[in-house]
């Protein structure tokens, strides 16, 4: 029989899930607590009400597309994440995200794991805040942060300066992943490492559509040409939950088919300091060599 893998951080100083239910999580960052939609959160809350009612700030939906937050006792200014040598800006937005995927902590561990001593050249696609951006460019590697989004790349850079990371290690560029990575095949480009965190909907630079079902097998075909003759990984990660780790899985087998290597698979979580229920945050597919 086959079993799902499931991988969650155990060992972050600045992140706890105390609890979550009903449709909602309830966290804290660096110390400050936050009340958060998740609509995976299907069961019922196991903490008192009055664990809840210390929240700093809620989110509150007022719509499919975002909502706005309540907030009881502003965040610490500055608000910091912390990963190992590694700070992160946190700041509060419209879509209910603060700037950091906590459960992300599996595969920065996994990615600077296979990085060693190499100083790799890796892309990172759909890069957002640029977690492993700056993860990857902190243990020697040279990243190609790709995101169509103007303010979130700025928002990277911020945590970029953070880190005191050499500028050589990090280029920055604003485009639609598909259109960047075909056009690194004609300039000749490779990789030896490509991370991706592909949205379920979404627009490019140009206003390009993304739809993931549709575009990420052909993403994934024109970055399998644009890998170097000796790759060291390959990372999709995913949030929706429409489709199965198993999806990515299939489609990283068919692509590595011809690679010697590792493929691993499963589901991403955060895990319940106060009753260590598991909470689902995304799917993943990884090859390394």
């Amino acid at each position: 029989m086959n079993t799902i893998r499931i991988e969650y951080p155990d060992s972050l100083s600045d992140y706890e899930l105390l609890d979550s239910g009903d449709g909602e999580k309830l966290e804290k960052f660096s110390g400050y607590m936050i009340i958060r939609p998740d609509p995976r959160a299907l069961w019922q809350k196991s903490s008192p009400v009055s664990l809840w009612d210390q929240k700093k700030a809620e989110f509150l939906r007022s719509g499919s597309k975002g909502g706005t937050w309540k907030t009881h006792t502003p965040p610490p200014q500055p608000w910091h994440f912390h990963y190992k040598n590694c700070a992160f800006i946190l700041r509060p937005t419209d879509f209910k995200h603060v700037g950091i995927f906590p459960e992300q902590a599996v595969n920065w561990d996994w990615m600077t794991g296979i990085i060693g001593k190499k100083n790799p050249s890796i892309l990172n696609l759909f890069a957002y805040t640029g977690g492993a951006t700056v993860i990857a460019a902190k243990n020697g590697s040279f990243v190609t942060h790709v995101d169509s989004v103007k303010h979130t790349i700025s928002w990277a850079h911020d945590n970029y300066k953070q880190n005191d990371i050499d500028p050589r290690h990090v280029r920055w560029i604003e485009d639609d992943a598909y259109k960047f990575v075909v056009r690194e095949k004609k300039r000749g480009k490779s990789y030896d490492g490509i991370i991706m965190d592909p949205p379920r909907f979404g627009r490019g630079a140009k206003g390009e559509i993304w739809k993931l079902e549709y575009d990420l097998p052909k993403l994934l075909i024109a970055c399998r040409q644009i890998l170097s003759p000796h790759p060291l990984f390959l990372l999709i990660n995913a949030y929706t939950a429409d489709l199965s780790s198993l999806v990515l899985q299939n489609l990283m087998e068919g692509l590595m088919k011809n690679q010697k290597g590792i493929i691993t698979s499963g589901e991403l979580a955060t895990k319940e300091s106060t009753s260590g229920r598991l909470l689902p945050q995304g799917i993943f597919a990884r090859w390394q060599i």
